[in-house]
């Protein structure tokens, strides 16, 4: 048969050569986990915007107050998780 797109054609490989299932799921944890890590991190810099434009206010500090908590409790929330993730992985690999 002959090839008119010119496309190359891939075989698969073994099955034993693909990825365990444990490192899937630990790569797929790792990038929520980092996707969260930097919402949190930018929720700070948001919040520390509120908190240069409050102008006094202290309805506009509170808020950007308790904002930038709940940015490193998420942060630290992240980070513990990736730590736990990372350890589990270990573990049962």
């Amino acid at each position: 048969m002959h090839n008119i797109f010119q496309i190359p054609t891939v075989y698969a490989g073994v099955i034993t050569d693909a990825k365990p299932l444990t490192s899937i799921l630990s790569d797929i944890l790792n990038f929520l986990l980092s996707i969260i890590g930097i919402s949190g991190i930018l929720g700070l810099v948001i919040a520390g915007v509120i908190y240069i434009t409050a102008a006094g206010s202290e309805d506009r500090m509170r808020l950007a107050k308790n904002a930038a908590i709940g940015s490193v409790i998420g942060i630290a929330i992240a980070l513990g998780s990736l730590i736990l993730t990372g350890q589990l992985a270990a573990f049962f690999s």
